[in-house]
């Protein structure tokens, strides 16, 4: 028998430690290759450590509660095979399994907050992330006595924890240190409670103007028999990015009304074959995404960005695909390079990031990186809508449900009324710099690719 050392794996660039919440295998368990031994904490991310050789639990370096450094040793583990201790090459990677629900992007402290803002907003769009703060990946302490993990930082901080609260909250890990379950105890016995806050400083006249003019949440009366349902953390990361966008771009909606007959009588003459070809269905999804990356080529100041005062035009065309979570939640994966791709492949990558999406194995650089969002109403049954932008983008589009209704049919023989297949497509999009000529006809520009789609096209 061998000893086999295994330590904290490197999680991203700006990562460098992790809090162990939970052990998943005690000392002399069986642990299978690629099963997860442990879960940790960083920043704002849940994810499980698993072991890349099979062998038996031989003894754990660190308990529950307590912050490990990347590259650190923390489980011993008996293996079959001849030699000395070995453990994993230093330059070698293995990503944890990242939950979706957080599935944010850590950052040191060498981005700028402008940076930082930015990237976060990528994530969730209509579906986004709360503004993260200057983070340090140092500990944190209180008179230089007591370290806070990541986490607990970060909890303390989106709970509008002060640090006098956090110092007086006692602490159930090795040496009094503070676990997540700690604070978040905390805060359940303070809402039941319900403890007042600490006096305010008073404020001067700026002050007052300042937070007059900041979005205050209304507090509703309930009445007997209401059920009081808090919030998850994805969800405060979707309502806060909703309130942000709305706040910081002047919404502006376009309409089109498309004829997709002859794609849906294209889709439903090549389905059949497609998916014994390839082994999976071929959706309207992709033919959709494909005709918002040609009309972004063609009008390429809708793939753009704001900057205060600068506009970034984008050089590639990621296309983020809002999805539903079992929860109930939302995210959007990134098909990067949209308009690289054949329509196969676009087919591939969306059945792709679907799957996992609703099996909650999306990778956080998945949902990084969009330039454009589309949305799928019409899988609701919903024939129009009017989604907010997803920032720091400057257009969302949605399209209906494909219905059959009566049509004017021109011919050259005269008008005449027809079954055709009608949906309808809305945009939202930044007024700041996208005006109602370039929305509009770009709207219209997504229509006309799905109109005059090739019958005998093949795929």
């Amino acid at each position: 028998m061998a000893l086999y050392n295994l330590t904290l794996p490197k999680m991203g660039e700006s990562v460098s430690e992790a809090t162990i919440t939970n052990w998943l295998k005690e000392p002399g368990d069986w642990i299978g290759e690629d099963e997860p031994v442990v879960e940790i904490a960083t920043d704002k991310v849940d994810s499980d450590v698993p072991s890349p050789v099979a062998g038996v639990l031989k003894e754990k370096k660190f308990q529950d509660g307590q912050t490990v450094q990347v590259g650190d040793i923390i489980a011993i583990l008996e293996i079959e095979a001849e030699g000395e201790s070995t453990s994993l090459p230093e330059t070698q990677e293995i990503p944890p399994i990242i939950t979706t629900a957080s599935s944010e992007e850590k950052h040191d402290g060498s981005e700028n907050p402008k940076q930082r803002e930015d990237h976060l907003h990528t994530q969730i769009p209509g579906v986004g992330q709360l503004e993260a703060s200057a983070q340090q990946h140092s500990p944190v302490t209180s008179n230089s006595i007591r370290f806070y993990s990541p986490l607990v930082r970060n909890i303390a901080q989106e709970e509008g924890l002060t640090q006098q609260e956090l110092d007086n909250i006692p602490g159930t890990a090795n040496d009094g240190r503070l676990t997540k379950q700690d604070v978040l105890n905390y805060l359940q016995h303070r809402k039941q409670s319900a403890v007042p806050a600490p006096a305010s400083a008073p404020v001067n006249s700026k002050q007052l103007a300042t937070e007059e003019t900041t979005a205050k949440p209304i507090h509703t009366v309930t009445s007997a028999g209401d059920e009081i349902i808090e919030m998850d953390r994805m969800r405060k990361l979707i309502a806060e990015h909703m309130v942000k966008s709305v706040q910081t771009s002047p919404h502006v909606c376009s309409f089109v009304e498309a004829d997709v007959t002859n794609m849906v009588n294209w889709r439903n003459k090549i389905k059949d074959a497609y998916k014994k070809r390839e082994g999976e269905n071929i959706t309207f999804t992709p033919l959709f995404i494909e005709a918002i990356s040609k009309a972004l080529k063609d009008f390429p100041m809708v793939n753009v960005s704001v900057d205060g005062t600068n506009i970034i035009k984008r050089k590639n065309i990621n296309i983020g695909m809002a999805a539903a979570l079992p929860s109930g939640n939302l995210i959007v994966p990134v098909i990067k390079n949209a308009d690289q791709l054949s329509l196969v492949g676009l087919s591939k990558s969306v059945n792709d990031l679907a799957v996992r999406s609703r099996a909650n194995k999306l990778k956080p650089d998945d949902t990084q990186g969009g330039t454009f969002t589309f949305t799928n109403i019409g899988a609701f049954g919903n024939i129009m809508g009017t989604p907010i932008i997803n920032q720091p983008q400057a257009a969302i589009l949605a399209v209906g449900t494909i219905s059959k209704k009566p049509a004017v049919i021109e011919t050259e023989f005269g008008d005449m009324i027809g079954i055709r297949h009608i949906m309808y497509l809305s945009m939202s999009y930044d007024h700041r710099v996208i005006d109602g000529a370039l929305g509009g006809t770009f709207l219209r520009r997504v229509a006309d690719y799905l109109e005059q789609w090739d019958t005998n096209r093949v795929i």
